[in-house]
């Protein structure tokens, strides 16, 4: 019941102060439960979760939940939806398609909410009777995947996104790696964090933020650049970028993209003109 209770408030927590906790302030928000979100490397978690455990998810973004098991994995955890319900729900939290971008969410297992980041593809084996066909891939930090043995960036900003404390760890990237993150951004098609690095030469960018929802796919590469001086305000960074544009198909291209700042103490910025003039 205790659980129950918790998922119920931290879900309407999430939904009514997602810009409050992300997006305003770096403050505290003291709410009336005893759960605190608390980062935990991946081998604290594979022990709080092992293998056959059952634990919920809870979607940073819409405050939904679901339960799952764990099923295998050594440097994630390979989980399954527990039930057909629970795959419904997860199904519904990307929006009806299966889909391999990520997503900041909590887990909640026992008394311990740590943050982390899924996606939403099923693949592999799954034994589960759920309607679900294989397993889910959930990461922690310190958590790597099986392909390459390395974090991955994708996962990384998400599990800092569900932690609250993604602004400062935007806030304080050089150019170059500030880029990586607006890509991975635009890749898992996370307006709001893209909205958080964006700047736009035109009046309205929120229009503009809006074509995003075009790009199916995207690829890029960043060449090898000097670090930005200490007191540098701009610098320009060109990039040679893969899309796959909805009703329009593939497009290869390289774009020079400007990155400012304000002072040398403030966070860098990146005029997505460049990109948007692709995607028209």
């Amino acid at each position: 019941m205790k659980k129950v209770f918790f998922i119920v408030i931290l879900s309407l927590s999430l939904i009514c102060f997602a810009d409050f906790t992300y997006a305003k302030t770096n403050e505290p928000v003291y709410t009336p439960i005893s759960f605190q979100i608390e980062i935990q490397d991946w081998e604290a978690v594979n022990k709080i979760i092992p293998k056959y455990s059952l634990f919920t998810v809870i979607d940073v973004e819409t405050g939904k939940s679901f339960n799952v098991q764990r099923r295998a994995g050594s440097r994630h955890a390979d989980v399954q939806p527990l039930t057909r319900e629970d795959t419904r729900i997860m199904k519904e939290i990307y929006d009806g398609n299966w889909s391999w971008k990520r997503r900041a969410v909590l887990i909640l297992a026992d008394e311990n909410l740590i943050p982390a980041s899924m996606h939403g593809m099923p693949h592999g084996a799954g034994s589960l009777p759920n309607g679900f066909c294989g397993h889910f891939c959930i990461h922690f930090m310190g958590s790597t995947t099986h392909r390459t043995g390395k974090a991955d960036l994708s996962h990384h900003v998400m599990i800092l996104k569900a932690a609250g404390k993604i602004n400062e760890y935007m806030n304080n990237l050089p150019p170059s790696q500030l880029l990586n993150v607006l890509f991975v951004s635009i890749k898992n098609q996370d307006k709001g964090l893209v909205k958080k690095i964006a700047i736009s030469n035109q009046k309205n960018i929120k229009k503009d933020l809006k074509k995003i929802k075009k790009i199916e796919a995207i690829q890029w590469t960043l060449p090898q650049i000097k670090k930005s001086g200490a007191f540098s305000l701009e610098t320009e960074i060109p990039v040679e970028v893969n899309l796959f544009i909805k009703n329009r198909g593939r497009i290869r291209t390289k774009l020079s993209f400007t990155l400012v700042r304000t002072s040398p103490i403030s966070p860098w910025k990146v005029n997505m003109d460049p990109l948007f003039s692709s995607i028209n």
